[in-house]
């Protein structure tokens, strides 16, 4: 497979859901698109607005719950996260030592057996599983008007049967690739395997830009499937420079973003998460770049600021994403 096809397979997949997403509409403050018995529509003026179900990791995210979750955003396209194999009861894993305590080398002895005994219980279960459950899943969210556009599955430290699992499971789901975090050693393994299944292979950035030496033309070159889920305010809040210049540079290696507002590392408090419109994150820029170059790329809103008390996980995902709604319209 080269580029050239990834890129297709990536255009074709857009196309599907081009019918569902072309009218844009003009909504109040906190519309419900659940209650109103509409689909779903977060493409606005060609931007394709979205989230990780990540955000909702504070409160019960089954994956029923999460589909109203999404509804009352009103958002139609996801990068689901682990509520997949979660939902779905993959054997729990391995059970981590409290932060700061001290064990002693037969206790971390006896947890590392544990460890090992639980991945592989999770390695048999992944390679049982019928791939039926996934398109199932394809077919609950299809139904109300969401799509699936990430599978993060985080699997370059997987079996190789286990990355095809995940591969053939992002298949079913109808998503264009796999999310991992960002390192040499996943960006020289996965890209392999989305070549082999004609997918794409995303790897996910936090402060890395900000790191001396850290060369993302490097990663990007093991394999012509591989592709930057730029996350751009770890972007900023990292190095302070605007993440425009990073987006024009690899517009055609960038599938999808993760969007958050953050100070940059010369604020009083750098490098913190704040409500959309309170950080320092060039948010509007990068939308409109999107608006006016019309390029295929995924914003999806990744919740991490700290949430009021007398407020919760879906309230402030609608707040994000009618933040965003107002720029691009």
């Amino acid at each position: 497979m080269n580029m050239k096809n990834t890129e297709i397979s990536r255009r074709k997949f857009l196309g599907t859901t081009a019918a569902a997403s072309a009218a844009v509409s003009i909504l109040p403050f906190n519309y419900s698109f659940a209650s109103s018995g509409k689909k779903p529509n977060s493409k606005v003026n060609g931007v394709q607005l979205g989230l990780t179900t990540y955000s909702y990791r504070a409160i019960s995210h089954s994956l029923e719950e999460v589909l109203e979750y999404v509804k009352k955003a009103g958002v139609n396209a996801l990068e689901m996260r682990s509520v997949l194999e979660e939902g779905l009861g993959i054997p729990a894993g391995p059970v981590r030592a409290p932060r700061g305590t001290e064990i002693s080398d037969k206790d971390k002895a006896e947890r590392a057996k544990a460890a090992d005994a639980a991945r592989e219980e999770q390695r048999k279960w992944r390679l049982s599983l019928p791939m039926q459950k996934y398109t199932d899943i394809r077919k609950m969210y299809n139904d109300a008007g969401v799509d699936i556009h990430i599978a993060k599955f985080v699997p370059s430290s997987w079996s190789d049967e286990e990355i095809d699992y995940a591969f053939n499971a992002t298949k079913a789901l109808g998503a264009y690739g796999i999310t991992d975090e960002a390192s040499v050693a996943a960006c020289k393994r996965l890209g392999k395997f989305a070549e082999k299944h004609d997918s794409l292979a995303i790897y996910h950035t936090h402060g890395q830009f900000g790191e001396p030496g850290f060369d993302i033309d490097t990663l990007l070159a093991y394999s012509p499937a591989n592709r930057l889920n730029m996350d751009v305010g770890h972007y900023f809040g990292a190095t302070g420079k605007h993440p425009n210049d990073v987006i024009i540079k690899y517009h055609d290696r960038i599938p999808m973003i993760h969007m958050k507002d953050k100070t940059g590392p010369n604020h009083a408090t750098p490098n913190a998460n704040k409500p959309f419109g309170q950080g320092e994150t060039p948010i509007a820029d990068i939308l409109l770049l999107l608006k006016k170059e019309k390029w295929p790329i995924d914003v999806f809103v990744e919740l991490e600021y700290n949430i009021a008390p007398d407020s919760d996980p879906v309230k402030e995902v609608i707040k994000c994403i009618d933040y965003m709604r107002n720029i691009l319209e």
